[in-house]
């Protein structure tokens, strides 16, 4: 897992979803190639021929190599259900929040005297529809996963070590070596 924030922002749109996907190879292909509006567009995306895309259509081809396949489920997930994913979406990011499941290294800066050695913590918290807007606005507009997990330590600094600003004012949070990182909606 390459992008724990962004990846994890991604699975919970996705478990928006109130359809299942396609399974099979021919199945994603023909949703690819009505997506695209051709086969050509399908082709250059997935990096093949247009002939393969075409023997996938019309089911010669039945089971992609790995790399394909995995291409072609990714692309599918990408444009599956787009208004279920903006509704899940807007729903987080106006009124629900959204909860940020992270096991990672938190370290921190603090005034002096006090303990900033880094540790390994589990954590779940409840981030509210603000923090949600800013992780999925950021996402959208092609944030880096560096910039997702500043703003994520920023959202969990606020709302858990600093109990929604309410407590150890200035306190700031390196989130680092992270295990894991799921979202829920």
């Amino acid at each position: 897992m390459t992008d724990p924030v962004g990846d994890g922002l991604d699975r919970a749109l996705e478990g928006a979803f109130t359809r299942p996907l396609p399974k099979s190879a021919q199945a994603q292909m023909k949703y690819l190639v009505k997506q695209l509006k051709g086969t050509r567009a399908t082709a250059r995306l997935l990096g093949v021929s247009q002939r393969t895309v075409e023997r996938y259509v019309k089911g010669g081809l039945k089971r992609p190599r790995r790399e394909l396949r995995e291409r072609m489920e990714r692309e599918v997930k990408k444009r599956w259900q787009p208004k279920v994913r903006e509704r899940a979406r807007r729903k987080a990011s106006t009124t629900d929040g959204l909860v940020l499941s992270a096991r990672a290294r938190f370290g921190f800066t603090a005034a002096a005297g006090t303990t900033d050695d880094a540790r390994v913590r589990d954590i779940i918290q409840a981030l509210p529809p603000d923090w949600a807007d800013r992780l999925f606005t950021a996402r959208e507009q092609g944030a880096t996963e560096q910039q997702l997990q500043r703003i994520a330590a920023e959202g969990l600094a606020e709302m858990y070590f600093r109990a929604n600003n309410t407590r150890a004012h200035g306190l700031g949070v390196e989130f680092t070596d992270i295990d894991r990182v799921d979202v829920g909606l």
